[in-house]
């Protein structure tokens, strides 16, 4: 999907955002705000996956390439010719489709759906409704994250695969015994519950101390040091007004509000 945030523009001025689709609402709804006092830009902002984000901003492809994992984790990226900026953190949570019956699952038990060792609702207490996994594709650092959290050193589970949170969203609001994960400003729907864990509920608050353990960082990396436009844009990403207003306003969290610290392999390390 491909949102085109312009202005009575000139070439020079453009800046092309790609990658995370976790990340892509806030980073659309942050450049229409910013054409509002900046009318020469003219800002594209497209999905794709971290991977792709990542690959296209070291080939300078694009200006900016948004991610929610570490640049370092990803197989054939240089970090050295990459800059880093942090313009947010996401939260990450599991749904299910309503009529599951199920609210909170443990670790152990979301981990045995994802791989394969749980096959019903009802050996979870729920319906008598077989389990239908949805996962993220290759390449989405969703996946990578939820994978690195909840599935450490195992597989998930063979099954089918979408590519951006807007699909999986679709899918398991529609479709009985379906079960997957989006992130927290994705993760709305008629039919669509939020598991909880370990009886934790998926909120921003439990994110800053890491007692919801399920979050990303948001990245947005550049190739070296920006050019003017593109500095203007991530500076404003990381001004007061967006990091007080929009950010919580769309779902997202401050990274000044975090209490906890995470490095590259999801490791508290404050």
């Amino acid at each position: 999907m491909l949102a085109l945030v312009t202005g009575c523009a000139k070439n020079n001025s453009k800046i092309t955002i790609v990658g995370s689709s976790a990340l892509q609402l806030l980073a659309e709804q942050a450049g229409n705000d910013y054409r509002l006092t900046h009318p020469n830009s003219n800002i594209v902002v497209q999905g794709g996956g971290s991977g792709t984000g990542l690959s296209q901003v070291q080939a300078g492809a694009v200006q900016i390439g948004t991610s929610d994992i570490f640049a370092e984790t990803k197989k054939g990226i240089d970090t050295k010719k990459l800059k880093d900026y942090k313009v947010a953190v996401v939260g990450i949570v599991p749904i299910v489709n309503k009529g599951v019956g199920v609210k909170n699952v443990s670790m152990k038990q979301l981990r045995e759906i994802f791989t394969g060792k749980l096959t019903n609702w009802r050996q979870l207490g729920g319906k008598n409704v077989p389990i239908i996994v949805i996962n993220r594709s290759k390449g989405s650092g969703t996946r990578d994250s939820f994978e690195d959290i909840v599935l450490p050193k195992q597989k998930a589970i063979k099954s089918q695969e979408q590519d951006s949170n807007g699909a999986v969203k679709k899918i398991v609001d529609t479709t009985p015994g379906t079960i997957s994960y989006l992130s927290f400003p994705y993760a709305n729907g008629n039919n669509i519950q939020k598991l909880s864990i370990d009886g934790v509920k998926p909120t921003n608050k439990n994110i800053t101390t890491n007692k919801w353990q399920l979050w990303a960082y948001q990245h947005m990396y550049t190739k070296g040091e920006p050019n003017k436009e593109t500095k203007s844009f991530i500076k404003y990403m990381l001004s007061k007004k967006v990091q007080d207003d929009l950010v919580p306003k769309v779902g997202y969290l401050s990274i000044k509000d975090m209490k906890v610290a995470r490095d590259s392999n999801n490791r508290v390390i404050k």
